[in-house]
């Protein structure tokens, strides 16, 4: 039997009244990929409901997960990032992380401003580690994703996002970054013209199986934080000694500021970094607590931010890594209000990915101007994509739009998405 496309089928049956025909379109959808689907889009201008598909269903979010990260970033971190927390004594000079992504992190924006803090001290300097109070990894995370760059530790001082880099770009001289990793690094032969790189489970032993026909080679994995490998990392860069010490951070410690937070959001939501979303999350338990603890920072989320969504999350980590969370569209729409309500939208949708211009949909959604700004979410099997919606007569809409379980490809799902939110642009 012959299949019907569901970008056709949408664009005929809307040829009539685009609310009703639209939830057969969706149906059609769920039984021809066979997953589930949920999709609600809200004005929130005159508060009505635009669309209601299986909005009241719990769905596995993926990135998704980040847009609460945001909400509790924006009302828990000022406009630049706590750096690191210190006291000053008389001849030394203690210094805690306050997990804070940035320090030597290439994907983001630098300032130098801890780097020359600690490198110009006169006194010695003392690093501690007692305030991170949590696994490396989230509840849920895929052990076996260790491996990969977009699964870096979590840590209480990253440094240069926990990730180090293998490279070769002759076939010849290989190259560690940073230098410190250099002597753990073993070159194997492979057979077949492939080669890969694995990094030990519980150590930072590094095998570079190098393929026949091989000629060149960059890849990025995460290292194993432990705090005598931040300490060598930090005395490596900085070029001076430091001691990591186990000391309780006491309440009286200052605070360094770096960065603008704008900096860390924009590539959070537009590059969906999986390690600066759980970073900032840790960080806002740093600033309620005296722990660097992600689940200080969820609780108080939930119960002071988001008490009042229609449906209450199951939310475990800061990336959406876990397939513990659970969201509903509803929600997900409800939270993206109270972001519009602190971020006014000129800044808002500057940090945002946008249709046909920037970020993860960059290549999707193409429009001038641009008529999707929002924030995507991909794990095996769900692909979902939440956020603004503006119409060709100039309304904003706030959408979520939530599949998964689907075993037919990513690609496919994204064009039935794009043809059903562009014509939703396009009718209203």
């Amino acid at each position: 039997m012959a299949r019907t496309s569901p970008c056709l089928l949408f664009l005929i049956l809307l040829a009539c009244a685009p609310s009703k025909k639209l939830q057969k379109v969706l149906g059609h959808a769920e039984t021809q990929f066979q997953d589930h689907i949920g999709l609600f889009v809200y004005e929130p201008e005159t508060r009505k409901t635009i669309v209601d598909y299986n909005s009241e269903k719990y769905f596995t979010p993926a990135s998704n997960t980040k847009i609460f990260t945001l909400l509790s970033s924006l009302h828990l971190i000022g406009d630049s990032i706590p750096a690191l927390r210190y006291v000053a004594k008389e001849d030394s000079l203690i210094f805690w992380g306050t997990g804070d992504p940035s320090f030597l992190y290439p994907k983001v924006y630098q300032d130098g401003k801890v780097y020359h803090f600690l490198k110009g001290q006169p006194l010695p300097l003392y690093f501690s580690t007692s305030n991170f109070c949590q696994d490396h990894f989230g509840p849920g995370w895929a052990w076996d994703d260790y491996n990969y760059s977009y699964s870096p530790e979590r840590s209480p001082f990253p440094v240069y996002g926990n990730n180090l880099m293998v490279s070769d770009s002759t076939g010849q001289s290989i190259k560690v970054s940073p230098a410190l990793f250099r002597d753990s690094l073993e070159v194997l032969e492979a057979k077949g013209n492939g080669s890969r790189l694995h990094r030990g489970l519980n150590d930072n032993t590094i095998k570079f199986y190098k393929g026949e026909g091989h000629n060149g080679f960059a890849r990025e994995v995460p290292f194993h934080v432990t705090p005598p490998t931040i300490t060598a990392l930090l005395k490596d860069t900085l070029k001076r000694d430091i001691t990591w010490i186990e000391k309780p951070m006491p309440p009286g410690a200052q605070t360094l500021y770096g960065i603008p937070s704008d900096s860390l959001y924009k590539v959070m939501m537009q590059e969906s970094d999986n390690f600066i979303a759980e970073q900032l999350l840790q960080m806002c338990a740093g600033i309620l607590s005296d722990s660097l603890k992600s689940t200080v920072a969820i609780d108080y989320a939930k119960s002071h931010f988001l008490f009042d969504l229609p449906d209450q999350p199951h939310w475990v980590d800061g990336s959406g890594l876990s397939r513990y969370n659970l969201f509903t569209p509803r929600s997900i729409v409800r939270v993206w209000e109270k972001i519009l309500a602190v971020a006014p939208r000129e800044r808002l949708f500057q940090i945002l990915a946008i249709g046909g211009k920037a970020g993860t949909i960059k290549n999707y959604y193409k429009s001038t101007p641009p008529y999707i700004y929002g924030k995507t979410g991909t794990l095996s099997n769900n692909h979902c994509l939440s956020g603004f919606l503006i119409t060709k007569k100039g309304k904003l809409f706030i959408f979520s739009f939530m599949n998964n379980n689907y075993t037919t490809s990513t690609d496919e799902i994204k064009k039935n998405m794009e043809s059903v939110l562009f014509e939703i642009h396009e009718r209203y």
